[in-house]
């Protein structure tokens, strides 16, 4: 079964779920990788210019990394391993964990649904990957830091109140709210939000430590999976000069 699924619309949309119900929609290696080539075939597309990112069900968004087949979780993070400039709108109900949050928090939007709690429980674990950093940039610091260092829970309406989510919903209407949003915003002008996104991403929210080399893994796989790599291979095992094609 597929861990991602990922549904175009005609009037420019797309949904892409984690679909692990029975797991609380843990993100696996597998899924994060299912999620970047989700995100990326949305990026490709050219009639599509909005996407929602969900979970399956309404228990959880997702419960954060998968601890028994831990990812690579920069791949399926919004800016960092997917490079769309396209506006991408979290729909989250239920509990948002660990990687979870630092998922929806590089989205654009947020939808949550009134049953949605936000956690970050890694210092209480023993494992970050670090990229968490970048919450005290998008609401108020010490919010952040209660988070980060207390591992506390925030509810829609705190989520709401600082400023995380842009809407709170009934649970089970955050989708639907969501699809809406960006059926709205797939009205408007794609250069004018792309050029806006960029500015905002590129020159006015900071990258921490942890983002900036997620971004450089990302940049360096893309030249290691390439084919010009694998035709270097080639050429040097068949002894002859190698024919790239930047690709």
């Amino acid at each position: 079964m597929e861990k991602v699924t990922a549904t175009d619309f005609a009037d420019g949309t797309t949904l892409i779920a984690i679909n692990r119900p029975d797991k609380r929609n843990a993100i696996c290696a597998t899924t994060a990788i299912e999620l970047q080539q989700a995100f990326a075939a949305f990026d490709a597309a050219d009639s599509q210019r909005v996407a929602v990112v969900t979970g399956t069900g309404d228990a959880a968004f997702s419960g954060g990394a998968d601890l028994t087949n831990i990812p690579e979780l920069w791949r399926c993070i919004p800016t960092v391993g997917i490079t769309t400039e396209k506006p991408v709108i979290a729909a989250v109900g239920g509990h948002c964990v660990g990687g979870a949050l630092v998922l929806v928090m590089m989205c654009d939007l947020l939808v949550a649904a009134e049953n949605a709690k936000f956690s970050y429980p890694e210092a209480a674990v023993g494992f970050t990957g670090g990229m968490i950093a970048g919450l005290a940039a998008r609401i108020p610091h010490k919010v952040a830091m209660e988070m980060i260092l207390l591992c506390k829970t925030l509810d829609a309406q705190r989520a709401y109140h600082v400023g995380l989510a842009n809407e709170i919903v009934p649970t089970g209407q955050q989708v639907e709210r969501a699809l809406a949003m960006a059926r709205e915003i797939a009205t408007f002008s794609p250069l004018v939000l792309r050029t806006l996104k960029r500015f905002v991403n590129e020159g006015v929210l900071p990258q921490g430590p942890s983002e900036r080399m997620a971004r450089a893994n990302r940049d360096l796989a893309i030249v290691r999976d390439s084919a010009d790599a694998q035709e270097s291979l080639r050429a040097f095992k068949e002894k002859r000069r190698p024919s790239f094609q930047g690709r």
